[in-house]
Parts: structure tokens; C-alpha cells; sequence
């Protein structure tokens, strides 16, 4: 049954951006990791983010007043569990995918137009820089997948491979818990040159130094490293048209040896298009970001990699958000 609306509900969903766009504010002006540090006075934040006395006032004020920070006197304080969130050095810091967040958000602002013009929205670089904003957009997705990565590798076990390729495998979060659930394999991650450095260290940190291949390439240009048995296309779909996807995948099954299997983790959205509703929403995120990019359905992405030269397309897990995944196997 359709939900009724009133005009209150309507307008305060109009208005629901409000707080989003202060939390972007602090994320970028780095605000939570500057009262980490103690409680602050006006002056002392302002000299911190080299900002105007007059803006840092009042933005410090409506973050307290949406109780995200702590006001006493003259003085700004940040409670524990938002600094533990949103200071970069916080214990669950997930600072990366707030200033994620205000890019899109950027993006978002400019949806009509893009419905009605058919192109994505005009880049707009934080106050951060483009190289700032592109770090924030790996770390954010480590942030997303830090929690679920073993729970989503148990749900699709037992696999069977000696090699993984994990293609735009961005800082490694996806190619480490592989190897740790399968201590005798072996992984090759490939993604943007500017990506990494940030892929070797987290690797290193891991410890798995020696079982990992990096290697620096554009999957939309630069053939994959073959001879591997396994192939994670972890949430790269949803930002290809489906002609993108089909070439995605042809590029994985040559890179394949005989017999090997092609994972996808995405978004899958059913025949309606209306549900998971995250997943509609995310559709926009891609509308405004990218020239083709879509939340797909099963058959859409099935069809596609039968056109790439897959067999026997699986769904294997069913998820409401990013962690549905799909199997099919090099057609012989």
C-alpha cells in the first residue's frame, strides 16, 4: 500500500540535507580530529582549520546543537564515540567515507540537471584537492568493506583456487581476507597506478608481503595479468554500462585459465528496479558520477556474462546492499 504523506513529512525530507551538509563540513575542515587533540575555544578551532572566526562559531554551533559536539562555556569539546567515528585517528574511524560522502553530495546537488541534460554532474574538487579526494575514496571503501569482508567470504565457501586476481582491488581490504581464509593461495591485485602505494601498505601491514602481486594498470585499457584460477570484480559493475561490463568481463575470462571463475560482489536489484531501495538509491549516485553506470539486476548482469563467454551464472549470496555475489565459470 502507497505510504501517505503529510506536508510536515514532505518537508522534512526537503529539508534533510541540513545535517548532511555539516557533517561534510566537519569531515573536510578535518573539525573532529582538531578537538581530539581537547576542548577549544572559537579562536583556537579557527586557527586549527585556518579558518574565519565567524564561520567556525556557527558551524561549531549546530554540530552541538545536533549533539556532535559537547558545548561548555566559550569552549568545544567532541564526545568519545564521535572522535572514535570521525577523528582521523579514531579507533572505528570512518572519516574516509564522510568526506566520500561530501563529494557525492556535491554530485547529488546537481540531479536535475543531469536527468534532463543526460550527462554526469560537473566535477566539483573538495576544499581538500582532487589527490586528497581520490585517498578519501579508497579509504572509503575500506570503511564499507572492513566489517563484512569475512562474513560475506564464509557465506559464498567452499571455493576452489590457487590464484586470485582482485581487479581494481583498491588498498587490498578484499585480496588480504582471501588470503587469510585460504593460507596456501596467492593473490595479484591490479588497479590504478596512484592506487598502489596504498594497496603495498596495507598489504605489508598484513604481513602477506610474499603471497601478493601489485600490479599497476586501467582495466578500461590495460589487458588483466593472466593465468590466475579466480577472478574478484568486487562493486565495479554498478559504475559500467552494460557494454562496459561485457568488455570487463571478456578482459577477466582471458585472463582466466581453463575452468576458472569469475566472482562478482554488486548491488542486485530486482525486475521492479524499485527494490532493494538502496539499491535505487545508489542508481542515482551513479547517474549523477558516471556516463553509463546503473544498479543491475540478475539477468542483466547474467546476460552479460554469457555474452563474455561464461557459463552457468549463480547468485550466491543475496544481500540488501553492495554484498550480493555472483559465480560463473569460463565457458570451455
Amino acid at each position: 500500500m502507497p505510504k501517505s504523506w503529510t506536508t510536515d513529512e514532505i518537508l522534512e525530507l526537503a529539508g534533510s540535507y541540513k545535517a548532511a551538509c555539516l557533517l561534510a563540513a566537519a569531515a573536510e575542515l578535518d573539525l573532529f580530529t582538531a578537538l581530539a587533540e581537547g576542548p577549544k575555544t572559537v579562536e583556537e578551532v579557527a586557527a586549527k582549520l585556518r579558518a574565519g572566526r565567524r564561520g567556525t562559531r556557527i558551524l561549531l554551533d549546530a554540530l552541538a546543537a545536533l549533539q556532535l559536539l559537547d558545548k561548555r562555556g566559550d569552549h568545544y569539546a567532541v564526545p568519545s564515540s564521535v572522535a572514535a567515528c570521525l577523528a582521523r585517528t579514531g579507533s572505528s574511524s570512518v572519516l574516509a567515507m564522510a568526506r566520500h560522502q561530501a563529494n557525492c553530495l556535491r554530485r547529488w546537488a546537481q540531479c536535475a540537471r543531469v536527468v534532463r541534460s543526460g550527462k554526469p554532474a560537473e566535477h566539483q574538487p573538495s576544499i581538500r584537492g582532487e589527490d586528497a579526494d581520490q585517498m578519501a575514496f579508497i579509504g572509503a571503501m575500506h570503511n564499507v568493506c572492513a566489517p563484512v569482508v569475512d562474513e560475506v567470504i564464509a557465506d559464498i565457501e567452499p571455493l576452489e583456487f590457487t590464484h586470485v586476481l582482485d581487479v581494481g582491488g583498491a588498498s587490498g581490504t578484499w585480496t588480504i581476507a582471501f588470503l587469510r581464509a585460504y593460507p596456501d593461495a596467492t593473490a595479484t591485485l591490479f588497479d590504478l597506478p596512484h592506487v598502489i602505494p596504498m594497496a603495498e601498505q596495507r598489504v605489508a601491514d598484513a604481513g602477506l608481503t610474499d603471497r601478493v602481486a601489485l600490479v599497476a594498470g586501467d582495466f578500461y585499457v590495460d589487458a588483466l595479468p593472466k593465468g590466475v584460477d579466480l577472478a574478484w570484480v568486487s562493486a565495479i559493475c554498478h559504475q559500467n554500462s552494460r557494454e562496459q561490463n561485457r568488455q570487463l568481463f571478456a578482459a577477466v575470462r582471458d585472463a582466466l585459465v581453463s575452468r576458472g571463475q569469475i566472482l562478482i560482489r554488486d548491488i542486485l536489484m530486482d525486475d521492479s528496479r524499485t527494490s532493494p531501495a538502496a539499491g535505487a538509491l545508489f542508481a542515482i549516485n551513479m547517474l549523477v558520477a558516471t556516463e553509463g553506470g546503473n544498479a543491475y539486476t540478475f539477468a542483466e548482469l547474467r546476460d552479460d556474462l554469457q555474452a563474455a563467454g561464461f557459463a552457468d551464472p549463480t547468485v550466491l549470496r543475496h544481500d540488501e546492499w553492495m554484498n550480493s555475489v555472483i559465480r560463473a565459470a569460463a565457458a570451455s
